[in-house]
Parts: C-alpha cells; structure tokens; sequence
C-alpha cells in the first residue's frame, strides 16, 4: 500500500523517500554520474530507470558509431592546439567508453578531407554532449531533485484532480 494513503500527514518528500529507496544520496548520485560517463544509459539502469538507460545508450552508441564508421576525427589532448580543439577533446570524452574504443572501431583514422568524415566528426561530438547531459540527469535523478513526470506531480498534496473541483 503506498504510504501516503495510509496517512494523508506524510510529507510528499518522506513518501518518496519510501517509495523510490534509490533517490536522495549524494553518493548515489556521484556513482551514478560516473557510471552514466563511462557507459550511456548505465546511471540511468543503476537508478532502475530502464527505459531511459535503453534510450540513452542506443542514441549515444547511434551517434557515436555512426560517426566514427563515416570516419570523423576525434579529438585528442595531446592534439589540442586551440581552445576549439580542447571543446572537441571534451565533447569527444563525454561519450565515455566509445571515446576509448574509437581506436578499435576506426582503425583506418579519420579522414575529414570528405563531407562524410566531417560529418562523422560532428557525429561523434554530438554523441558526448549528449552523454553529458544524460550524465547530469543521472545526477539530479540520483539526488532525488528531478521527478518522474510519468507519476502524478499532485500525488502526496490534498489538491483534488480537476474532475473534482467543484463547479463555480
């Protein structure tokens, strides 16, 4: 039974503290993130979030794969000669573990001299700033501060649902 039908005094934030046993630690929230990095989706699938975790990966691995098979360059900190190239080098680390495969998936190296490799450079940046906002949002789900908008945002509160509201 949820708890806040047993007693309508329980404050909606001790209600999700019984109800969701993983959201609300800083902790979790930091192994959540690390996790999110290093493999899409996985934050999400530590915070029992499995369709999102799903999603996230597929886009990431989509985005990042893509990329790298139309041959894009990645961006190295070694290679970083300007602060455009360390925007890319950041971008590039955001897609956590495809960022340290690239090597094994794009063995042949980049080639941007074609439309293609440019764009597959492109690619392979959108999947890390993609992944680093998955990551924040692992952060925020782990801290207990972004709700689930699937559940009803007046569940725990005494406002009655627009069907009963009295009529003027």
């Amino acid at each position: 039974m949820n708890p806040s039908q047993e007693d309508p005094d329980v404050p909606a934030q001790e209600v999700q503290a019984q109800t969701y046993p993983l959201q609300g630690s800083f902790p979790l929230a930091i192994g959540a993130a690390a996790a999110a990095w290093i493999v899409p989706g996985l934050g999400h699938l530590i915070l029992r979030k499995w369709d999102k975790a799903i999603v996230y990966f597929l886009a990431v691995a989509a985005l990042a794969v893509t990329g790298l098979l139309m041959r894009g360059n990645v961006f190295t900190a070694s290679g970083a000669g300007d602060a455009f190239d360390m925007l890319g080098f950041f971008a590039d680390l955001g897609s956590g573990i495809f960022y340290f495969l690239s090597h094994s998936i794009n063995a042949a190296g980049p080639d941007v001299s074609r439309a293609a490799g440019d764009n597959g450079t492109r690619l392979f940046a959108t999947a890390g700033v993609l992944n680093l906002l998955c990551v924040l949002e692992a952060f925020q789900i782990g801290l207990g501060r972004k709700p689930d908008l699937r559940e009803d945002p007046r569940e725990g509160t005494h406002e009655p649902r627009r069907e009963e509201r009295p009529v003027a």
